[in-house]
Formats: structure tokens, C-alpha cells, sequence
């Protein structure tokens, strides 16, 4: 099996001496993914100030909080593709001593007009690629029937938004605008170097030896590459979207406080959040092909009935949250079959396109939530294809994705 081959020979860390480095590698690693998610989101929760500020449009103001998170989701093919020649015990410090510099603009010099919030965003953008160096480094640590539960809980990293979310605001309103950033400078400086003492890339770890572009053009060409891409960019992509648009969604829908709604949310983030690494887990107890059938059935099912708009209390609330659990075990367990499947060599590549759907992915849904609901007056439609949509990877889950498995497990026999 090609997944097998990945890290094979690291089974519990042995080579490196002890039992307990796997786990050592996987703590660090996770941390350094949420301190530069943390990074990634600095823009967002700033938006109104910088909105208010500098006379913003609405759209000015989206392309502001947008252009960070394309870069970062775009960012994360290259980056993948350089792990797998070059190792996370490189790319984890370099992502995020990288990250410093747009943070330090930022802080010191990049708030003065929309142009120079735009540059920083863009360079800001490399904090969100720390995802496509995390996978494929914490894959090759474990064996293949506990590297589901590791990736799932190094994605878990991805709660570092939440970071963002709950100090920037309260910070620039105390210490000034600048003082969020330089936190967080210091803060990846100082990962940065733990990251070189501490990381380690895992003995045996094949290294790529083909150029850039004909990895990531062999990644093209893989199977499993397009797969997990419409399972991210569902999963992963509806849990951005919604914790994205959620708020707005409950202020129409239900009329409910601006702090009503934010805290609602978060309550979805934080389910998702702690889901991702239970789907991890499952997959490697059945197998990730039922974890992602039942999972996107769920959402298929939740999402039928929450676009018939039932009483928030307790319909709405039940729907929302089963969502955001099915919507975390599905990431998880997308990953879980990245990992599994993937030929050894490419899992950094892979993640990189993986990760850039689900990204992405995020954005679509908003978009079509609001126009939906600015001709119609209702979101039921968007979340009626929500449901449509999550019915589909049903299907190409039983059908497509459980062939792959079949065959990547065909030479073991």
C-alpha cells in the first residue's frame, strides 16, 4: 500500500529513540500551525475599525479581509510541494519566520491606507500555508493506523483563528492598533526558534527528487488529489463558511443580537474544531470511506432541514450543531485518507491542493447565501444546496473514493 509506505519506518519513533518524539513532533507541530493561523487572522476581526477608518466600501472592506486567505490557501501547493523536498523541520521555521515581516509591517507602518493594508495582507497570506508543511511532516511520525487521529489533531491546530478573534480587538482598544502585531511577532519569533531546536523530520522520510514543477505535476494527475479536493472544499469549506457567515445568517434569519450571534458561532467553531481529530480517529478504527459517508449524510440531512428555516430553539440549534460535528469529522477524515492513499513522497503535494480547495472552498457558499437571499428574502435555497451538494459526495464517496481505497490496499494482499 502506497500510504503504508509514508513513514513506515518511524512506527512509534523508534529510530529517534524514544516512544514519546511522535507526540513530542506532533505538539510542536500543532502549536506552530495555530500560532501562524493566529497570524493569518489578524485582519478580519479589524475590518470594521479599518472600515471606519479609512472611509472602506463594503467591498473594499471584503477584498481587505479576503486577500490573506486566497494567498494562504494558494500558497499552500508550492509549500506542500517544497515540504516534500525539503522536510517540515525546515518549513515550519521558515513559514513563520517568514510571516514575521508582513506582521511587522502591518503593526508599525501598514495601517495608514487600503493599499498598504492590501500589501501586507498579501505577504500576511504565508501564515495560512503552515497547513500544507503540518501534514505531511506529522504523517511520516506515525504508523498508518494512528495517522488519522495525528493529522486530526494537528488540524485542530486551526482553532488558532480563534486567537485572532478573541484578543485583537480587545488589545487595539487597550494598548493601540499596533500592539496585536507585535504580540504576535514576538510570539512566531520566538516559535521560530523553538521550531529549529525542537523538530526533527522523521528517520527513513523519503525525500522528493523531482523538480517543483513536475511534483506538483505528477500531483495533478493523481486521483486522490481531485477526490479529496470536492471533500475539503465541502467540509472544510462549509465550516469556513459558516464561520463566516453564520452570524449574519442568524441576525436575518432569526433576529438575533450581534452578540447573541457571535457567541452562537463560536459555539459551531468550537464543536467543528474538536470534531476534526475524532474523525481522525474513527478513520483509523472503520476506515475513512464510512466516516466520510455518514458524516456528509448527516450534513446532507441537517441541511434539508434546516433550510425549511425551523424554530431556532431547539431545531435550528440541533441542526447547526450537527452540522458543525459532521463538518470537523469530515476534515478530519479527509486528511486520514489523504495519508493513507497518497504515494509515498507526494503527501505535502497532495496536502497543498487539498488544502487550497477547502480554502477556497469557504468562499463560494457566502457569496451564494447572499444572493440568494437578496433576491428571495430567505436562505433556504443556499441550504438546500447545501444538501444537494453533501448528497453528492455521498455518492462519490461509495463509489470513487471507495475504489481508491480497494486499490491502494490491493498490493498489501
Amino acid at each position: 500500500m502506497a500510504g503504508e509506505q509514508f513513514g513506515s519506518g518511524t512506527a512509534g519513533g523508534s529510530s529517534a529513540g524514544s516512544a514519546r518524539t511522535p507526540w513530542i513532533m506532533l505538539a510542536c507541530a500543532t502549536l506552530g500551525f495555530a500560532l501562524n493561523f493566529w497570524a493569518w487572522a489578524l485582519l478580519s476581526p479589524l475590518g470594521p475599525r479599518y472600515k471606519e477608518l479609512l472611509g472602506l466600501s463594503p467591498a473594499q472592506q471584503a477584498l481587505l479581509v479576503a486577500v490573506p486567505v486566497i494567498v494562504g490557501s494558494l500558497g499552500r501547493i508550492p509549500i506542500g510541494a517544497l515540504t516534500d523536498r525539503f522536510g517540515g523541520r525546515v518549513m515550519f521555521p521558515l513559514v513563520s519566520a517568514a510571516t514575521i515581516v508582513p506582521v511587522l509591517f502591518l503593526g508599525l507602518a501598514g495601517q495608514s491606507s487600503l493599499v498598504a493594508l492590501l500589501i501586507g495582507g498579501f505577504f500576511l497570506g504565508i501564515g495560512g500555508t503552515a497547513f500544507a508543511v503540518g501534514v505531511p511532516f506529522v504523517g511520516a511520525w506515525f504508523p498508518p493506523h494512528r495517522r488519522g487521529l495525528a493529522v486530526g489533531v494537528f488540524g485542530a491546530g486551526m482553532g488558532g483563528t480563534a486567537i485572532s478573534a478573541l484578543t485583537t480587538v480587545p488589545l487595539t482598544r487597550a494598548l493601540g492598533p499596533a500592539v496585536p502585531f507585535l504580540i504576535t511577532a514576538a510570539v512566531l519569533a520566538l516559535y521560530a526558534i523553538v521550531a529549529w531546536l525542537v523538530l526533527r523530520d522523521a528517520p527513513g522520510r523519503t525525500v522528493a527528487s523531482q523538480r517543483l514543477v513536475a511534483r506538483m505535476a505528477a500531483t495533478l494527475k493523481l486521483p486522490v488529489s481531485w477526490q479529496a479536493c470536492v471533500l475539503y472544499a465541502v467540509s472544510f469549506g462549509g465550516y469556513v463558511a459558516f464561520s463566516v457567515y453564520l452570524p449574519a445568517y442568524l441576525q436575518a434569519g432569526y433576529g438575533l443580537e450581534q452578540a447573541d450571534a457571535a457567541n452562537r458561532m463560536a459555539g459551531f467553531v468550537l464543536l467543528a474544531v474538536l470534531a476534526r481529530p475524532a474523525g481522525g480517529w474513527l478513520s483509523d478504527r472503520v476506515g475513512p470511506v464510512p466516516v466520510l459517508v455518514g458524516v456528509f449524510a448527516v450534513v446532507a440531512v441537517m441541511a434539508a432541514v434546516q433550510a425549511l428555516t425551523p424554530a431556532l430553539m431547539p431545531v435550528g440549534t440541533i441542526a447547526f450543531l450537527t452540522m458543525a460535528g459532521a463538518l470537523g469529522a469530515g476534515s478530519g477524515a479527509t486528511f486520514a485518507l489523504v495519508a493513507q492513499v497518497t504515494p509515498v513522497g507526494q503527501v505535502g503535494s497532495v496536502t497543498g491542493l487539498v488544502g487550497a480547495a477547502g480554502g477556497l472552498g469557504g468562499f463560494v457558499p457566502p457569496l451564494v447565501m447572499g444572493f440568494i437571499y437578496g433576491r428571495l428574502g430567505s436562505y433556504g435555497l443556499g441550504l438546500a444546496l447545501l444538501s444537494v451538494t453533501a448528497a453528492g459526495c455521498v455518492v462519490l464517496t461509495m463509489t470513487a473514493i471507495r475504489a481508491l481505497t480497494v486499490a491502494a490496499r490491493a498490493p498489501a494482499r
